[in-house]
């Protein structure tokens, strides 16, 4: 039976793996009291009981739970802390050869969820030549509240909103929210460093009423491929095949960014024309934008199907 910490199960990600991980028969779960979970000695007691633990923390905590780990304990840092570090496995398998890395490491950085869809559109093709490195390019992202957090789910919930559409009043909620204008968002240095881009994207994040999904859009003008949009469709059908992640041909119908809530997977496709070309993935920013991620990275260090405790 494989043990199981999970530091920070209180937040939206630990809370999902922690459900996830409770009905599962081969997995035993280390837990400690609301006086204890932030006290160093005892998460250092339960680090050094486990054989795996996740990390959902801020940041600065994420770094310090990491110091108090023993480094034999399988760390998956679900943070943004560790993306781009050192020493620190990135935890998307699909990508070229990090499946075995991931399955021999000691530490390992879940990606983000805006992130995940980024990179897998445009890292395959700067590995196999199809866009240059130095290509600037530009990613629109719509996501669901949730992704936001407890408080960010607390407003969106809030039975405040109710009062207002009873008066008449306009909630600023009910319509999309741009943020991350400053160019600076957490996101950006492992799009960038994963991608194997020399610089970062424009990165247009956006964040619209419904709990949870997710659509990333990358644009994409023709002289900017060395090679026709058919390049780009055989190159993901034959790098995403998988459960977890997979090309499907797009339909004129739209794609919804909740189309996959509830879901493990992720799709990528293609759309626009010869001329404007548009990459596209679509999944659940709580699935394989987050708990689902992590514990596809838990399933390959013990060596199990990765989709095994997942809903595809």
């Amino acid at each position: 039976m494989t043990k199981v910490f999970i530091d920070g199960k209180a937040g939206t990600t630990g809370l999902r793996i922690y459900e996830r991980l409770e009905e599962r028969k081969d997995i035993e779960l280390i837990t400690l009291s609301d006086e204890l979970r932030k006290d160093p000695e005892a998460k250092k007691g339960a680090f050094a009981e486990a054989d795996i633990a996740f990390l959902c923390l801020p940041d600065a905590a994420a770094v310090e739970a990491a110091e108090l780990a023993g480094a034999d304990t399988r760390i998956i840092d679900t943070s943004t802390a560790h993306r781009t570090s050192e020493g620190w496995v990135y935890g998307m398998p699909e990508l070229a050869g990090y499946r075995e890395r991931i399955a021999s490491s000691n530490r390992i950085a879940n990606p983000g969820c805006h992130a995940s869809g980024f990179i897998a559109l445009v890292a395959p093709l700067v590995r196999e030549g199809l866009i240059a490195p130095d290509t600037a390019l530009t990613c629109f992202s719509v996501t669901g509240y949730s992704g936001g957090g407890k408080s960010m789910i607390a407003d969106y919930e809030s039975d405040a909103r109710l009062d207002l559409a009873e008066e008449g009043t306009t909630d600023p909620l009910d319509s999309p929210k741009q943020y991350g204008l400053t160019q600076s968002h957490k996101h950006l240095k492992e799009m960038q460093k994963i991608s194997g881009l020399d610089i970062a994207p424009v990165f247009c994040p956006i964040v619209a009423d419904f709990y949870s999904g997710m659509t990333v859009t990358v644009p994409l003008f023709a002289k900017d491929l060395k090679g026709e949009v058919k390049d780009i469709e055989e190159l993901y059908r034959s790098t995403y095949y998988g459960k977890l992640l997979h090309f499907e041909p797009c339909t004129e119908s739209g794609i919804y960014g909740n189309a996959l809530t509830g879901r493990d997977d992720m799709t990528v496709t293609i759309a626009g024309n010869e001329e404007r070309i548009l990459l596209i993935s679509c999944f659940d920013n709580l699935g394989k934008g987050a708990s689902g991620a992590a514990i596809q990275n838990m399933n390959i260090l013990l060596g199990l199907p990765e989709d095994t405790g997942l809903t595809v």
